[in-house]
């Protein structure tokens, strides 16, 4: 049997669903407000990508989450809504780290590079985590605060993010290569969460939460 998931991603001011079936991508949404919109939107989002994919809620098999770090907001809004929906159809939850997402994303487009996923997280700080052509972590997930020289060890490589766009003028010398058209997107939980299915590796319902690695108030 193929599974069907459901994906949600809501780390980010990006509120995006999809839903695959055997890892291969039937529908997706993707949207890029201004604003915030999770709260209002994702439940319709979910109920639209479900409709365009010819799915009904009872077909899911699983649901996925990007539980961060990220948004404090966002990602209670997503883990919570996932919960529920997994509770509801007794279905398992898959929660993956948000920059694991987005570096799926990366080493599609790039597979011979070093990859460097990044997440905005205010002022000169990002969440980041970095992997080679193999898939190896090279820097393991951690929130830094960006300087001329950080990361040289690692170059050349490829970097992106919604946290990547700032530093092209501060590494506008280095051996880095900003990619603008990779954006954190559900579509990026497909090929991770299909795995964890056939591995019949799931997350606890009641104790899975957001991986914060910040403190509340300092980034919402």
């Amino acid at each position: 049997m193929q599974p069907v998931i459901l994906h949600i991603e809501t780390a980010t001011k990006v509120c995006s669903v999809a839903v695959s079936k055997g890892g291969s991508l039937l529908a997706l949404i993707d949207k890029d407000p201004d604003n915030y919109i999770h709260g209002e939107s994702l439940t319709l989002f979910i109920l639209e990508v479900l409709k365009m994919a010819n799915m009904k809620e009872t077909d899911l098999n699983a649901i996925s989450v990007s539980v961060g770090p990220g948004s404090y907001t966002g990602l209670r809004i997503g883990l919570s809504t996932a919960k529920g929906l997994c509770f509801g159809l007794d279905i398992p939850i898959i929660c993956i780290p948000t920059l694991d997402c987005l570096l799926a994303q990366g080493h599609m487009k790039h597979p011979d590079r070093v990859i460097c996923g990044m997440l905005d997280a205010r002022r000169m700080e990002v969440y980041t985590k970095t992997s080679n052509s193999e898939g190896s972590v090279v820097q393991e997930l951690r929130a830094v605060v960006i300087e001329e020289d950080t990361f040289l060890d690692d170059e050349p490589f490829v970097y992106f993010g919604d946290g990547a766009q700032k530093l092209q003028t501060l590494w506008k010398n280095r051996k880095a290569i900003f990619d603008p058209s990779i954006k954190i997107s559900a579509s990026g939980q497909t090929e991770l969460a299909l795995l964890r299915y056939l591995n019949q590796t799931f997350d606890n319902i009641t104790s899975c939460k957001p991986l914060y690695l910040k403190q509340f108030g300092i980034n919402t």
